[in-house]
C-alpha cells in the first residue's frame, strides 16, 4: 500500500502456476481489507459484491469495449461480449435462441452417453488427470459439436485457446496474436464451408442473422466465433476443475454428491459460487468517484466474481461450502446485460457430470505430494489435478 488517499496493492492477474486455490484465498483477503483499490499494474479493483454487482449492471458507466483490465485499447471486439447496450442487445437476442433452455434440453441426452463413456473407459485406470483427460474432454467435445467443428482437432483448439486467455503476463502479446490468427483462420475456413454445405450447427444458423435491416458482416461472424471459441473451450472445464478439487478434499461433501444424486443440482450452484471462475474487466466512460477511488474516463476496472460470491456481506456463512444452501442467488455467471448466454447449457454439463462420475468412480483423492496448480488470467482454471482411487 502506498500513502496515497486510496490503497495501492501489489496485484498482477496474470500470474501462473501458483497453487490451487491462491486466486480465490487473495480476492478472500483483498475484500476484507479494501472495498476498492488501485493495482500497482494500473488498474483498478472493485471487491465487495454490491460494488461488484453495481458495476456489472451499470454498462453507461463501466463500458465492455475492453474486457482484460491489463489493455484498455484492445486490437479485437468480441462480439456481444465487447459491446455496450443497445447494440449488445441486439445480439442477445439473435444468440439466445440457440443456447436456451429448449436446446439445452435437446442435447442432454448425447451429452449423457458422452460423459457416461468417457468415465467408463476411466473407471478401470485407478488414476487420471482429471483436467486433461475428463475436464477438458467432456464439455469441450459437446462444444464443438455445437459449433460444428472437428473434435479430433480439441488438442489444437486447446492450444489455442490457452494461449490467448492465460498466456503469463511476462511473455507479452506474441503467443497470443499467433492463436488468434490460427482461430481467425480456421473460422473463415468454416464460414466458407457453411455457406457451400449448411449444417445443423451454430455457424450455419449465425449466417443467417440480420441486424437491423442488413445482414451480418464476415468480420463481426469471426469476432461472434472467436467468443464462443474461447467460452465453450476454456469455462465448464475450469468450473469442474475446481468443482472436483474441492470434492476430491472434501470426503462428507463427496460422499454425499455420491449418495444423493439429488443434491447434485444445488451442490453444482454452490460449488460454482464457492470456486467463480471468471475476473471481468470494464473500462470507465467517465470520471467517477466509486468507493473513494478518483476514476478517470478510460482507466480499466477489474471485477473478480469471486470476491462477490464469497462476500460475506451478501451472504451468511459464505466461507463455508454448504451444498445445500438455499436460496443461493450467487453472481458466478455475472450480472446485468452480459449474464453469460451460455449458463443452460454450463449447468447441464456440470449436472450431468457430477452424476455420472459419482455414479461410477464415486471415491476419489488427490494423490499424496501431488501438487496442484492454477492458471491465472480472465478466467481461473487448474492446469492439472492428478486423481485416483480404488478398482
Amino acid at each position: 500500500m502506498s500513502g496515497s488517499e486510496y490503497p495501492v496493492v501489489d496485484f498482477d492477474p496474470g500470474v501462473a502456476n501458483r497453487p490451487a486455490g491462491s486466486a480465490h484465498a487473495l480476492f478472500d483477503e483483498l475484500r476484507e481489507l479494501h472495498p476498492a483499490a488501485r493495482s500497482d499494474r494500473g488498474f483498478w479493483l472493485l471487491t465487495r459484491h454490491d460494488a461488484i454487482m453495481d458495476a456489472c449492471r451499470s454498462p453507461g458507466l463501466f463500458s465492455n469495449r475492453a474486457i482484460s483490465a491489463l489493455d484498455a485499447d484492445p486490437a479485437y471486439r468480441w462480439i456481444p461480449e465487447m459491446l455496450d447496450p443497445p447494440e449488445h442487445t441486439v445480439w442477445r437476442r439473435l444468440l439466445r435462441p440457440l443456447f436456451g433452455p429448449a436446446r439445452a434440453r435437446a442435447m442432454r441426452d448425447d451429452a449423457v452417453r458422452r460423459c457416461a463413456d468417457l468415465v467408463d473407459g476411466l473407471a478401470a485406470q485407478g488414476t487420471c488427470d482429471f483436467v486433461a483427460d475428463f475436464a477438458r474432454v467432456f464439455p469441450t467435445s459437446i462444444f464443438l459439436e455445437l459449433m460444428g467443428l472437428p473434435t479430433e482437432r480439441l488438442p489444437e483448439f486447446l492450444a489455442w485457446a490457452n494461449a490467448i486467455l492465460h498466456t503469463p503476463s511476462s511473455e507479452g502479446r506474441r503467443a497470443r496474436r499467433a492463436a488468434m490468427a490460427d482461430v481467425a483462420a480456421c473460422f473463415t475456413e468454416l464460414i466458407a464451408a457453411r455457406r457451400r454445405d449448411p449444417r445443423d450447427d451454430i455457424v450455419t444458423a449465425a449466417l443467417s442473422f440480420r441486424v437491423g435491416d442488413r445482414p451480418v458482416a464476415d468480420g463481426e461472424l469471426l469476432s461472434l466465433f472467436v467468443l464462443l471459441f474461447l467460452a465453450g473451450l476454456d469455462t465448464v472445464s475450469a468450473a469442474l476443475s475446481y468443482a472436483f478439487w474441492h470434492l476430491a478434499r472434501h470426503d462428507a461433501d463427496r460422499t454425499r454428491v455420491a449418495s444423493d444424486p439429488g443434491v447434485v443440482s444445488s451442490a453444482v450452484e454452490e460449488l460454482l459460487r464457492a470456486y467463480a471462475i471468471v475476473a471481468v474487466g470494464r473500462k470507465v466512460t467517465r470520471d467517477a468517484d466509486v468507493q473513494g477511488c478518483p476514476m478517470k474516463a478510460g482507466d480499466m476496472v477489474l471485477l473478480p466474481l469471486a470476491a462477490a460470491t464469497r462476500d460475506p456481506r451478501a451472504l451468511p456463512d459464505a466461507h463455508v461450502v454448504d451444498l445445500d444452501r438455499h436460496p443461493n442467488r450467487h453472481i458466478a455467471f455475472g450480472a446485468g446485460p452480459h449474464h453469460c448466454l451460455g449458463a443452460h447449457l454450463a449447468r447441464m454439463e456440470l449436472q450431468i457430470a457430477l452424476r455420472e462420475w459419482h455414479a461410477r468412480i464415486p471415491d476419489y483423492r488427490v494423490p499424496d505430494g501431488a501438487r496442484v496448480t492454477e492458471h491465472a488470467g480472465q478466467v481461473l482454471g487448474l492446469e492439472s489435478l492428478p486423481l485416483e482411487w480404488s478398482t
